[in-house]
């Protein structure tokens, strides 16, 4: 069984619609998602709010290589045009880590090599599993801890919307 940890955001359209088209394409190898949180952009700030979710995803046959083209796949699905690098997207989904699989391929790396700087991923990663560890880099509490108040305080909890 290869399991895996997903993020997902939007900030073009119909973010939500987005979020859960991912959810739909992923089907049966959803195992949990979390809450949907707003989010600021980061990177390039000139661009509307994020919605962001994680979503941790098993499949026995599937590799990290699986998990890349799944994810593409989805962002195919949303018409995904890429513009700029980290500019505003319908739909954005990154393969954070692969259980047991470390990769330094430019085309896969993992664990993803910002994860453990973006807060809009460790806070939704921690609600939907409170003992994360983000491989090479220790517990995802511990490196939320460490982030900047500022950080954290832009990722918004969005009760009113769901993936489930």
């Amino acid at each position: 069984m290869t399991s895996a940890v997903l993020s997902i955001g939007s900030n073009l359209g119909d973010r939500l619609g987005y979020l859960l088209l991912a959810v739909r394409e992923l089907g049966d190898a959803v195992q949990a998602a979390s809450p949907v949180y707003q989010t600021p952009p980061w990177g390039v700030t000139d661009q509307p709010d994020f919605l962001n979710a994680v979503l941790l995803v098993a499949d026995p046959a599937r590799t990290e290589w699986d998990w890349l083209a799944a994810a593409q796949h989805c962002e195919r699905a949303a018409e995904r045009v890429r513009e700029r690098h980290w500019g505003p997207r319908s739909l954005d989904v990154d393969v954070l880590t692969v259980a047991g699989v470390t990769s330094a391929d430019e085309r896969l790396r993992l664990p993803h090599p910002y994860a453990h700087e973006r807060a809009f991923v460790l806070i939704p990663w921690l609600a939907v599993d409170p003992d994360a560890e983000l491989p090479g880099h220790g517990r995802v509490v511990k490196l939320l801890a460490e982030l900047p108040e500022v950080a954290r305080a832009g990722v918004l909890r969005r009760d009113d919307l769901t993936l489930g």
